[in-house]
């Protein structure tokens, strides 16, 4: 099996969507991701906004976030079903899990090295107390 990936998939659903249809789109999201082998790890309903720009009529647009952990080819079956949604205007989909990982080494970096710029400043100050003492 393939390695194990971390995608965000953005889809932008039509304003006048109904709030039933709505549920019922997240449950199937996350029920073809799991019969594919993957997970869904979090659902973020960003609620209806403003579009940049009119697409297919629409001016506003509900937004619907996915955090999903595969191999990819749950993504794809999942793009090729927005594209044959009349509902779905658009959507995107993002491999996080590189940047996320990038992120983390960055910041351990910080920490190690703000580790040791607070090690160094200790031994001054401690090497100041005992010249004071003396």
């Amino acid at each position: 099996m393939a390695e194990k990936r971390t995608y965000e998939v953005v889809a932008i659903l039509g304003s006048t969507t109904a709030e039933d249809w709505v549920s019922t789109f997240n449950k199937n999201v996350a029920e073809l991701i799991e019969k594919l082998g993957g997970t869904v790890t979090n659902v973020n309903d960003m609620g209806v906004r403003k579009l940049a720009y009119k697409i297919d009529k629409f001016k506003d647009g509900r937004y619907l976030v996915f955090e999903v952990d595969g191999s990819g080819q749950e993504v794809a079956e999942l793009e090729r079903r927005f594209r044959v949604n009349d509902n779905v205007i658009r959507y995107m989909t993002i491999r996080v899990d590189l940047e996320r990982r990038r992120a983390e080494k960055f910041k351990t970096r910080r920490a190690n090295r703000a580790a040791r710029r607070g090690q160094g400043a200790a031994a001054r100050k401690a090497e100041s107390q005992a010249a004071a003492e003396e």
